[in-house]
């Protein structure tokens, strides 16, 4: 099933619920077997312990830029010709206030462990700041980001009739979901998080916990793909009820983009995103598995470089437009993004969540945010992009996120004056 050529080409008329039942003994047979060849070609015991300390504090500010030397990719080409940024730099002469204290931009890089910074404001590159031996060309790895740019590709296939509704239940692209926690959940509830599944994200499992040895099992060995998850879970709420932060609901998007369509989620978001985007390089997906069995990690595996991550931005900003472009509809761009208020996260905190993007209550703009510092920043009212490429420790990473939110403010309430 898992298989790159029979993942793909299911097609939406797949079997339903008459033959889930040998639909999913069919899924196990081929399970099976794609175990017992991952055995035999599984990475090297220092590639293994590499994928295992990739995210720890004392290297992530290096394999957040090298993910290509640990794990498996596949390239989202892109075109021939890059979209042009201008420029109009300008120092950021202005400061930001957080806990108390007042710090400036130079500060919030060190603070906030700031592995590159770009900041636009309308259609011009303001600020442009390379660290730790990065620069144009360095790709560097989205984390949860990934999961707002999996929410642009189900605009777009929503746009290209290849998802009919996004009440479609996920079984009706994916028959093999009928019969666990997941059937009955609708395109939607993933999106929103709210597919009633028991699977919230643990970043750093208790080792020997069955959470700690799945991880091994897929991210260190390969030896099983990402989605076989969704038959491990139990249901805790009916669908559309409550919310719960999980990957796994993205890399289920994923997969009902990819049997929707009937391409792989890299050739898909390159037609489709990525070459009339403009990116001036090939961006890349950390996968499951070697050639010709890995499948794209798309709830965190995506890697591009600072300006292309500034160009998702900008296209945002404008509507889904580039230029001249229109590439996803002006009323997907403002429905996932649109400001929910505190929920569905909890009462008690500022930030909203939509499609795959996280809301401000008090404000219009709104993020795509990934683990340890990932983040594309767009505020509409004030024409404003930031991107910031991180390594926060996971132990101080909530507060990472909270002071790079405070200077995100203070870039858009700026206007650029010279010295």
């Amino acid at each position: 099933m898992y298989e790159r050529k029979r993942l793909y080409g299911a097609g939406r008329a797949a079997l339903l619920a008459a033959t889930a039942a040998l639909s999913l003994v069919c899924t196990e047979t081929a399970l099976a077997q794609d175990n017992t060849d991952l055995a035999a070609s599984e990475p090297t015991p220092a590639i293994q312990e590499l994928r295992r300390i990739f995210m720890n504090d004392s290297i992530n500010a290096l394999t957040f830029h090298s993910i290509d030397s640990i794990f498996y990719t596949l390239p989202v080409k892109a075109g021939k010709i890059a979209s042009p940024l201008s420029r109009d730099e300008h120092p950021l002469n202005f400061t930001y206030d957080f806990q108390g204290q007042t710090h400036t931009p130079e500060q919030f890089l060190e603070r906030t462990y700031t592995n590159a910074l770009l900041v636009m404001k309308g259609d011009d590159i303001i600020y442009e700041n390379y660290r730790n031996f990065t620069g144009p060309d360095t790709h560097f790895l989205s984390m949860s980001m990934a999961k707002s740019i999996t929410s642009i590709l189900v605009g777009a296939a929503l746009e290209d009739g290849y998802i009919k509704s996004l009440d479609d239940t996920v079984e009706t692209y994916v028959p093999e979901l009928i019969g666990t926690a997941y059937e009955g959940a609708t395109v939607e509830d993933l999106l929103e998080m709210k597919s009633g599944a028991n699977r919230p994200d643990s970043y750093r499992p208790e080792p020997g916990t069955p959470s700690a040895k799945l991880r091994e099992e897929i991210l260190v060995y390969n030896r099983r793909r990402i989605v076989e998850e969704a038959f491990m879970v139990d249901k805790i709420a009916e669908p559309g009820t409550i919310f719960q932060y999980s990957t796994l609901n993205t890399n289920l998007l994923g997969w009902i983009l990819e049997r929707a369509t009937g391409k792989p989620i890299d050739q898909y978001m390159s037609e489709r995103i990525w070459v009339p985007l403009g990116a001036q390089a090939d961006g890349f997906f950390l996968t499951d598995g070697p050639p010709g069995v890995g499948r794209s990690t798309n709830g965190m595996g995506f890697n591009a470089t600072l300006r292309d991550y500034a160009r998702l931005g900008q296209m945002m900003l404008h509507e889904g437009r580039v230029g001249e472009r229109q590439i996803i509809s002006p009323e997907w761009v403002r429905t996932s993004t649109v400001t929910t208020g505190p929920e569905p996260v909890s009462a008690d905190e500022h930030w909203g969540y939509r499609y795959q993007w996280w809301t401000l209550a008090d404000s219009n703009a709104y993020m795509a945010i990934g683990l340890q510092g990932q983040f594309i920043y767009v505020d509409p009212d004030t024409q404003t992009v930031v991107v910031k490429l991180s390594y926060l420790p996971l132990a101080t990473a909530e507060a990472g996120y909270l002071e790079s939110e405070a200077f995100f403010r203070a870039v858009s309430n700026w206007e650029p004056t010279r010295p």
